[in-house]
């Protein structure tokens, strides 16, 4: 399977970042779960007809009893992008989460164009931190989050929603899933 961005190169890309050794960095590490798990979700939509990703597994859509496809790759980047741009990167509060949730295509660009945005400006962010970042905090709706578990929590979260992805597909498909890569199949280089 291949991964819509190139992963980050285990030593000297990243300003002394990495512990060397062909080992990444604890920020690289990150990033490289991130950009792998948006890979899978943006693989798993790449060939999709509008029917497929607007299509709801239950006929009950008005409590999100379950989500379409679309609905899912629309919340993932829109979470993507709170956490990672707005929450930890200091970023403009621009996200419509509301929005995410009633999502309808007529095709699959503007999904993919959400999900290369996202992977873009999360890059763009992880550029600008550094490890000491790591043990800082942020202020997100009043609460206090340690900065790890913001990004632990983008991992977990986007891990969890191609989870419901993989499952809402193999059901449009009849049974019948998309091939996901094995573990050691998505090892970084080095």
């Amino acid at each position: 399977m291949e991964i819509e961005e190139h992963l980050p190169s285990p030593v000297g890309h990243d300003g002394g970042r990495s512990g060397g050794g062909g080992v990444l960095s604890e920020l690289d590490n990150y990033l490289q779960r991130i950009q792998d798990l948006r890979g899978q979700v943006r693989s798993l939509i790449a060939d999709l007809p509008a029917e497929a990703l607007n299509w709801h597994p239950t006929e009950k859509v008005e409590d999100h009893a379950t989500n379409s496809l679309a609905v899912l790759a629309a919340h993932v980047a829109g979470a993507e992008h709170f956490w990672i741009a707005e929450v930890i990167g200091r970023r403009p509060r621009t996200r419509d989460r509301a929005a995410e949730f009633v999502i309808q295509v007529t095709d699959t660009s503007e999904l993919l164009g959400r999900l290369d945005a996202t992977g873009t400006e999360t890059r763009q962010v992880f550029s600008a931190l550094s490890n000491a970042d790591l043990d800082g905090t942020r202020e997100v709706e009043e609460r206090t989050v340690a900065v790890r578990w913001g990004l632990l929590h983008v991992i977990d979260h986007t891990a969890l929603h191609l989870g419901h992805m993989q499952i809402t597909y193999q059901l449009w498909k009849g049974g019948i899933s998309k091939p996901s890569p094995r573990w050691f199949e998505r090892l970084p280089a080095g």
